[in-house]
């Protein structure tokens, strides 16, 4: 099998061919690292390629398979990881120039979890600096594989971008405020922001601690099932991971639906400074599919759903500010303009802002609990709009500026409520761009999240379009 052939298999073909010893891991590792050479320059989705560590990884596997010892599914498989990530030996920038020198001694226990699967890794990817900003990317923007001059999302857009583009088989990424979902919504890619405490965040650069998660983006739902069961699992150098069985989350894929309930948040669906028309569309369609598919589908609102938002950015502002407050004194002009003025303002912040913030933020917990009381999953827009012309960092010099671009809010729920929630490919509007369906659902229950996107992605063919530009 030639090179061209290898990346554009799913990370789940190639495992299988992978185990069978009909490709082996040094013909991946080098079929990728080609790719990169040959394409990267266009999208920007690697800060660090890391060819001769990948190449000794993949040798390792190689032999490790040999000797009739495969370790499952992510044996031999090339990924990409968000720099936000730990990795031993490797510079770990966090998208900014105040960690640019910065080479941790020793690996995320993500990294370290991904080694012992046997995967190989290829790089550290792109991203917006220290995750807490929206658009501000300090080295380089990444590309959208589907139009060059649209923005990948942020803060993973690096991760997305490789996926998207051929240049990892699959990769994680972080999500605090929708940086998992998002890049994978506007690349057309699988998204899985995992339950809080389901993946240990040792060695992740803190963005937001209250609601940073680490979690896979890639090609397929099987793909994001076999990456996550790479990295789940209790961390005693994590306090907040759960001693909890971590399911195997490519034997709960498949089936039909029968029996499962979905409720349909419409909460600002027919906004259309929130929501355009087409991604409206497109998550009615989506809906309908799994009405087919034998689950009961409803409409439904959520009451707080549109608070999520003003919520979230109080919270996103006021605990990187803490963390960073050294940085923020001593090292102001070393910022991006929007990394600046978030972290400012959230120096700012008064407490009683903050407190009131993380009682309101108890109360949309309190409501998505109530609403998974009547529902297994629930479904919306990841994003209401296409992926946006590339911006240069923000200047903020008016209210009305500040206040212009919303994200879909919607998304934040997950988030303040830390529980799962997965972002599948279900159409493109008429300029040719994704549209991502978000799936979420109960906290630590990823394995009926994804069962459901499995059984919307199988039925649809929405993941086997192929970006013009990659």
């Amino acid at each position: 099998m030639d090179s061209g052939d290898i990346i554009r298999l799913t990370a789940s073909e190639l495992s299988g061919l992978i185990e069978r010893r009909e490709v082996s891991p040094v013909e991946a590792a080098r079929a990728y690292l080609d790719r990169i050479d040959a394409v990267d320059f266009k999208f920007n989705a690697y800060l660090t390629v890391t060819r001769e560590e990948a190449l000794r990884a993949a040798r390792e596997a190689e032999e490790a398979i040999g000797r009739g010892e495969y370790r499952g599914p992510m044996h031999g498989i090339p990924y990409a990881v968000k720099d936000q990530l730990w990795s031993k030996g490797i510079r770990t920038t966090g998208g900014s120039f105040i960690a640019g020198d910065l080479v941790p001694d020793e690996d995320a226990t993500a990294i370290a979890n991904m080694k012992r699967a046997g995967a190989v890794m290829l790089g550290k990817a792109n991203m917006t600096e220290f995750a807490i900003t929206g658009a501000s990317h300090r080295y380089s923007s990444p590309r959208n594989p589907w139009d060059l001059n649209r923005f990948t999302g942020g803060s993973s857009g690096g991760s997305a971008a490789a996926v998207g583009t051929f240049m990892c088989a699959t990769s994680l990424g972080e999500d605090t405020g929708g940086s998992i979902r998002g890049p994978a919504s506007w690349c057309g890619v699988v998204g899985l922001r995992p339950s809080l405490g389901r993946v240990s965040r040792y060695g992740l650069m803190r963005g937001v601690w209250s609601m940073d998660t680490v979690g896979p983006i890639s090609r397929t739902v099987e793909d994001a099932a076999i990456t996550l069961g790479a990295i789940a699992g209790h961390d005693p150098r994590d306090p907040y991971t759960w001693d909890a069985p971590v399911p195997d989350y490519r034997a709960a894929l498949g089936g039909d639906l029968k029996g499962a309930r979905v409720g349909v948040v419409t909460d600002q669906m027919d906004d259309r400074h929130l929501t355009d028309p087409e991604v409206k569309a497109a998550i009615l369609k989506a809906a309908s599919v799994l009405g087919e598919l034998g689950a009961s589908v409803e409409e439904f609102s959520m009451p707080l759903a549109a608070d999520a938002g003003a919520i979230s950015r109080i919270i996103m502002a006021v605990e990187p500010s803490f963390d960073q407050r050294e940085w923020v004194r001593e090292r102001p002009q070393d910022y991006g303009h929007e990394a600046r003025m978030l972290l400012l303002l959230g120096s700012l912040m008064p407490a009683q802002a903050y407190y009131k913030a993380q009682k309101l933020r108890s109360m949309v917990r309190r409501n998505l609990m109530e609403s998974m009381e009547r529902y297994d999953v629930l479904v919306s827009p990841t994003y209401g709009k296409t992926a946006p012309l590339i911006r240069d960092d923000v200047v903020i010099t008016s209210k009305e500026m500040a206040v212009s671009e919303q994200p879909y809010l919607v998304r934040r729920i997950f988030n303040l409520s830390n529980v799962p929630a997965v972002s599948v490919p279900c159409g493109f509007d008429s300029a040719g761009l994704p549209i991502g369906l978000q799936i979420g659902g109960r906290a630590f229950d990823e394995a009926t999240v994804l069962r459901v996107a499995h059984a919307y992605e199988q039925a649809t063919s929405w993941h086997r379009e192929r970006p013009r530009e990659a």
